[in-house]
């Protein structure tokens, strides 16, 4: 019986150890980017930004896992979504920015990937009116949409969003960077959300 209590207090002592992610090391689970900075810095958050692609087939897969993790995620941490774009006209980019202004991203964003991936109802590389009869179809403005995603004032959230994945050393999509200076590596979609949280975990290491 003592025994028996002595390897339980053991296993209670042992839970915090257990249940942290091992210790992220460079080079393995992340690459270091020299001077590198968030891409919406917010005091007091960790940012997490995941480059990605509407038309990518490995972003689509990732989006319910995002999703699911992104639940999970401690209040001090934020994700932040950044459309790679593929030049100052791509359609999937200006959407994105259009609709996140609108406040209505969060209705159309993982739905797009469906429509594109598996629905075959938005064309990989569409124009901008094709892609604002989409969003007319999911209930919002198509007209107000298209206005905006013509306007040449976008270009300049396009350029922000091309600089970022630049200086991040972003070689394809999906990536995800941590602060700014972490571009975290992985062999899997699962093993990239394994080794953001190793990495999430060290930079909350000092608030503990």
């Amino acid at each position: 019986m003592k025994r028996l209590a002595v390897l339980f207090a053991l296993v209670i002592a042992l839970l915090p150890v257990l249940a942290w992610p091992a210790p992220a090391v460079e080079g393995r689970d992340y690459a270091l980017i020299e001077d590198g900075t968030p891409y919406q810095p917010l005091a007091g958050s960790i940012e997490v930004a995941e480059v990605f692609a509407y038309w990518c087939d490995h972003c689509a897969r990732f989006q319910p896992m995002v999703e699911a993790w992104q639940r999970k995620l401690p209040k001090d941490v934020r994700l932040s979504y950044v459309p790679l774009p593929s030049g100052r006209d791509d359609a999937f980019a200006r959407g994105f920015f259009a609709t996140q202004a609108a406040g209505a991203l969060a209705k159309v964003h993982a739905p797009l990937f469906v429509a594109v991936h598996d629905e075959q109802l938005v064309p990989r590389n569409p124009s901008i009116d094709e892609l604002s009869a989409w969003y007319g179809q999911r209930g919002l403005d198509a007209a107000k949409l298209r206005a905006t995603m013509a306007s040449p004032a976008l270009a300049d959230r396009l350029a922000e969003a091309h600089q970022f994945a630049v200086r991040s050393g972003v070689e394809g999509t999906p990536t995800l960077i941590v602060n700014g200076r972490y571009r975290i590596l992985g062999r899997s979609l699962e093993e990239l959300l394994r080794n953001a949280d190793a990495v999430i975990a060290q930079l909350r290491t000092p608030a503990r």
